[in-house]
């Protein structure tokens, strides 16, 4: 058998696994895939794209008024919208909040969002044809070179950097909480890129490389698992993901902070989507 062959290739077999995970949960229903709006509300009853009722916001919260026949029901419970309702979230926060259409009434999920201290919405359907025609994020293959070790050097305290987002109206923080400091196959320098902390301690970078723009997205992340006791951790690139932002032009996803850009081409990975 080839050396390439997963039977023969643990590491292989466990990349393959992760990528049938990602894929499953890229197709989850009313997921990243499904977004078909984003829209800010105003301060008075409006009408807006791709949703019956009308929508507003007072600043602290988010109001919908509709009548019973224009099919709309909350998420949460299934009970009809008939009349005024609100919703209040914190900055960053969102809220499946409202569905309507189809033959289930399920067909569009209306997502209630804040950001940037202002509330919007985004529309999510099941029959999206970003969503109906996908089958799998194309990627590289895989690189056994391209998984690396790296030293996590934390800082002595988070550090919040100013970021942009996919978004030009909605500013980001990255909480850098250190390094990871690495080298990578044919580079004759150190590279550090700052990380933050996920759950469990696990951490995620996000960068741009000099693949973006011709076979990948502006930028992509890569995650890992905490640290071990001596500060060192596997750093593998051929999980380096897409935001959801490089599917839809509704996401309001994350830049990578200033320093993240490394001066080398990351084959590795997810490339370029390519669905709008």
């Amino acid at each position: 058998m080839p050396a390439t062959d997963p039977a023969k290739d643990p590491q292989l077999a466990r990349w393959q696994r992760f990528r049938n995970s990602r894929n499953a949960a890229l197709a989850s229903e009313h997921g990243w895939l499904t977004l078909t709006s984003f829209q800010w509300l105003e301060d008075r009853p409006s009408a807006v794209e791709l949703a019956p009722g009308l929508w507003s916001t007072d600043g602290t919260a988010a109001r919908l008024t509709a009548a019973a026949p224009e099919g709309l029901t909350l998420v949460e419970t299934g009970e009809p919208v008939d009349g005024t309702v609100s919703a209040e979230l914190a900055d960053e926060e969102s809220l499946m909040w409202v569905q309507y259409g189809g033959d289930d009434g399920r067909q569009v999920v209306v997502e209630l969002a804040m950001r940037a201290g202002k509330y919007a919405i985004r529309t999510r359907d099941s029959q999206s044809p970003v969503f109906t025609g996908f089958d799998g994020v194309p990627t590289f293959d895989f690189r056994p070179d391209l998984v690396i070790e790296a030293r996590f050097v934390p800082y002595p305290e988070p550090v919040d950097v100013p970021i942009g987002t996919a978004n030009p109206l909605v500013d980001g923080i990255h909480r850098s909480v250190g390094e990871l400091v690495f080298r990578l196959p044919g580079s004759e320098h150190e590279f550090r890129l700052q990380a933050e902390e996920e759950k469990l301690g696990a951490l995620t970078v996000t960068f741009h490389d000099e693949t973006n723009g011709e076979s990948t997205d502006e930028w992509r992340k890569v995650s890992t698992a905490k640290p071990r006791p001596d500060g060192t951790v596997v750093l593998d690139f051929n999980r380096a993901i897409n935001y959801p932002s490089a599917f839809t032009p509704y996401g309001t996803c994350p830049m990578p902070v200033k320093n993240n850009s490394l001066d080398y081409r990351i084959t590795a990975g997810e490339k370029e989507p390519g669905l709008f």
